[in-house]
């Protein structure tokens, strides 16, 4: 009995003398290992918390609702690319045109062609029913004004002060390439209107495939409307192919009207230099012709 209490006694001694050590190195390591400490605490029961959440949802089923807020929480990235500013956009162009003003290859067409779509938010293509022009980008040069319908002078051309700005560029002594836009005075619309003020001449003639079938291209090109950009500004408007023109020789590629120059602002000393055209894909003339006005 007494062995067993002098044992008793000598392990219970043991026991607090180890005890008193573990307190002593527990208080030690807290004092210096504080921060650490804490975090990996506050760690812990942040993931006891995510296991005991992700169980909770494993023990009931997935319901719309619950899905519907979590897309809401955590939303798919967008993939699409964003002009923030017109700097960034003709940056991005530039990156896509030749240094020189040149026929572009069938991936750079592509790519300008995405770019444009992207920005404009409307589909423009280099071709459309198989027919093309002769290239998508070139030097442009100022045109005159059609005559709209017989008898049309620069005198009745214009319907406000505004637009008689334009009077010094002068009316073509001839008819555009598919004639008048309308029969008489009195048959002119709006649209008569805004096919002769927004319109280009293109070299129809130099289209590949126009020889082998002159009447089929004819009336694929007549008013078909084109994008027509600066690619040095970003200035863009939506015409029309109104005349035919220029000729190879006069060393440029298309023609505009004086109000397409203006917006382009391709007025200066030459009044010409590179654009961008391409056809506008709109079956169902939903897209007006004019400038385009970025937000």
């Amino acid at each position: 009995m007494f062995g067993t209490t002098k044992h008793a006694s000598h392990y219970e001694h043991l026991k607090n003398k180890w005890s008193h050590k573990h307190r002593s190195i527990h208080r030690r390591l807290w004092e210096r290992h504080k921060e650490a400490l804490d975090w990996l605490h506050e760690s812990s029961k942040q993931v006891m918390a995510g296991t005991a959440a992700s169980l909770l949802i494993l023990a009931q089923p997935a319901t719309t609702s619950l899905l519907a807020q979590n897309r809401a929480q955590s939303p798919e990235p967008v993939v699409e690319v964003q002009f923030d500013t017109t700097q960034s956009f003709t940056d991005e162009l530039k990156k896509r045109l030749p240094s020189t003003v040149q026929e572009l290859t069938p991936e750079q067409e592509a790519s300008v062609a995405d770019i444009l779509t992207r920005r404009y938010k409307m589909s423009v293509a280099v071709a459309l029913e198989g027919k093309r022009l002769n290239r998508s980008y070139g030097i442009i040069g100022a045109e005159q004004h059609l005559m709209r319908y017989p008898g049309d002078t620069i005198e009745t051309h214009f319907a406000s002060v505004d637009e008689a700005r334009f009077t010094s560029s002068g009316m073509a002594p001839g008819r555009g390439a598919w004639g008048y836009f309308t029969d008489s005075s009195s048959t002119l619309s709006q649209k008569d209107i805004d096919r002769e003020k927004y319109y280009i001449a293109v070299q129809t003639f130099l289209a590949p495939g126009w020889k082998d079938d002159v009447r089929g291209h004819y009336a694929f090109f007549k008013y078909r409307k084109m994008l027509v950009v600066n690619p040095d500004n970003g200035k863009a408007i939506v015409a029309v192919i109104g005349d035919a023109g220029p000729s190879p020789f006069t060393g440029k590629h298309l023609g505009g009207s004086p109000e397409v120059m203006a917006h382009l602002e391709r007025v200066d000393g030459g009044a010409r230099g590179p654009v961008l055209y391409y056809f506008i894909n709109d079956p169902e003339d939903k897209i007006p012709l004019g400038p385009i006005q970025m937000p």
